[in-house]
């Protein structure tokens, strides 16, 4: 166990936090000087992890260094069920191979941050898949379809009349007995899981142990400034893309969420992170600073060599705001709202056909105003836009009825 005190610790986990529930019985809790369990769910939905999710794992490793104990839980039985997550539609549930494919995924890169000995990788489906008929619907008598209808994301599709099956309130409950099973001091999840987490403390008072305490973490805004850090956004940096790339993404970020990404992804100290915001305010940009922290990402997940060439592999796309001169201006039609991006791509003849245009998505090598999209972007009527296809085809389209 660490020698610094209990306010010290306290001190450190709340760098970067969103909220902890409650503070006090955390600080009872790091007194009494034995390693607290520590737990943090993922439910193997893909295999990729981005930076929006390493910032949960920042924070439990902050906990290991601590001395205490992380319990990194694979939601495999939950994974097959399917869980809404604040969507408003279920996500389709998952094979078995899908789910054990991507738990090896999962772990090969959560290792790069976490300490493999001072972490406990488990499977809900040990437990889940010996409970009966009897004992699921035991566990749902335990929570009112009325608290069950509070949160936000069911609140709001009842409002609508829109469909909520019954399993999507079993996955509250399942994801609340994790922690009973586990018999967890501590659990961590973005903001958006608040209400599950909850129900991890209900369930654990129901079940005569002590409540866990819950830290929520905040979601990391892309790369736009602007939403969520989101694969289906295209505004997302992958831990496990190429470092040139990943080195590119970061230097491409708004200035305006350079102090955040520092906050919340960098392992630099306080102090460190106020030498840069000194030098920055000093040179009047924060381009150092953002190469730093590049650095400092690639480093960790690729490695220092790779780290020290990722400026020198870069430059496969267009930078934000990079115009060339020669761009040609497009005009496109369009006979509804919004067109996709393969049409868009290849009706400005940034491709040679529709099959290309499918292909280049696919390689992740399409850019709306230098950021990566993918094939969910749509591009809106009266939008313009500078779309580039591979690293020469470029041009600034506008769509028109």
């Amino acid at each position: 166990m660490t020698t610094m005190s209990p306010e010290e610790q306290l001190a450190l986990i709340e760098r970067g936090s969103e909220e902890i529930i409650q503070r006090e019985e955390l600080l009872a809790k790091l007194s009494r000087g034995r390693p607290l369990r520590v737990k943090a769910g993922f439910d193997p939905t893909a295999p990729d992890l981005h930076l929006g999710h390493t910032v949960l794992i920042n924070k439990l490793r902050v906990f290991q260094q601590l001395g205490h104990q992380v319990l990194f839980l694979i939601g495999d039985f939950t994974g097959r069920i399917g869980d809404p997550t604040g969507k408003n539609a279920t996500r389709p549930p998952l094979t078995e191979a899908q789910v054990q494919e991507n738990a090896r995924s999962y772990a090969a890169q959560v290792f790069k941050i976490l300490d493999p000995e001072r972490t406990e990788v488990v499977f809900n489906s040990s437990w889940m898949e010996q409970c009966s008929a009897a004992d699921l619907i035991a566990l749902a008598a335990q929570y009112p379809v009325a608290r069950m209808l509070e949160r936000d994301d069911f609140a709001k599709r009842f409002a609508a009349g829109q469909s909520i099956a019954l399993h999507e309130f079993l996955y509250p409950l399942l994801q609340g007995y994790d922690s009973v099973a586990l018999q967890a001091d501590v659990e961590l999840g973005g903001t958006d899981q608040k209400f599950n987490l909850l129900m991890g403390r209900t369930l654990q008072r129901q079940a005569g142990q002590e409540s866990q305490v819950i830290i929520t973490l905040p979601l990391l805004e892309g790369l736009d400034g602007v939403n969520k850090m989101s694969k289906s956004l295209g505004n997302y940096v992958g831990v496990a893309e190429a470092p040139g790339v990943m080195y590119e993404k970061l230097l491409s970020m708004p200035d305006s969420l350079i102090w955040r990404y520092y906050d919340l992804l960098s392992f630099a100290s306080r102090e460190e992170i106020e030498v840069w915001r000194t030098r920055c305010a000093a040179e009047g940009h924060p381009q150092a600073a953002k190469r730093a922290l590049a650095h400092e990402l690639v480093a960790r997940f690729h490695g220092e060599e790779a780290a020290v060439a990722a400026p020198h592999s870069a430059g496969n796309r267009l930078a934000p705001g990079a115009t060339p001169a020669d761009m040609p201006e497009i005009e496109l039609l369009c006979q509804g709202d919004s067109l996709p991006l393969a049409a868009v791509l290849n009706q400005a003849g940034l491709v040679r056909n529709a099959a290309a245009a499918r292909d280049v998505i696919a390689r992740r090598a399409a850019y709306v105003d230098g950021q990566a999209v993918d094939e969910s972007w749509r591009m809106q009527v009266g939008a313009r836009h500078v779309l580039q296809a591979g690293k020469k085809a470029i041009a600034r389209v506008l769509l028109k009825n």
